[in-house]
């Protein structure tokens, strides 16, 4: 099954819910990828720097992983293609208009949107705000 391509359909049915953990960014610098086996990622993504994982906060603490803050992720579950034009731009503007950022992570069947987690309440109400 394809994903939706009419931005105007996507956001009139962009369906965010607020995912109940907590997520951290964590960087491996010069770590190539699945050195960590240890480790359940809910993401990750090979840079020329390093290894980014985004863990869920509670692995981070129980295996000593820095962090500097956490997420909450929000996913839209709409069915949207990777072809789809200018959902994260809509998204990521709606946040900015309210001082909020956005770390967008698009996977095959939906995106999610990381935000911080004591600004996921807030973030909700204004992506929510999108399909009205």
């Amino acid at each position: 099954m394809s994903g939706e391509t009419d931005l105007q359909k996507i956001l009139a049915s962009i369906s965010p819910i607020l995912l109940p953990k907590e997520y951290i960014f964590a960087t491996f610098p010069n770590t190539p990828y699945g050195a960590h086996p240890h480790l359940s990622p809910l993401a990750s993504f090979q840079e020329a720097e390093g290894l980014t994982l985004i863990l869920p906060r509670t692995q981070a603490d129980q295996h000593k992983i820095p962090y500097q803050t956490t997420y909450r992720c929000i996913t839209l579950q709409i069915h949207s293609s990777l072809d789809a034009v200018g959902l994260t731009a809509a998204v990521a503007t709606q946040l900015a208009q309210h001082n909020l950022s956005a770390n967008v992570l698009a996977a095959y069947y939906h995106d999610h949107i990381f935000v911080q987690s004591a600004n996921a309440h807030k973030a909700m109400k204004a992506i929510q705000e999108l399909s009205n």
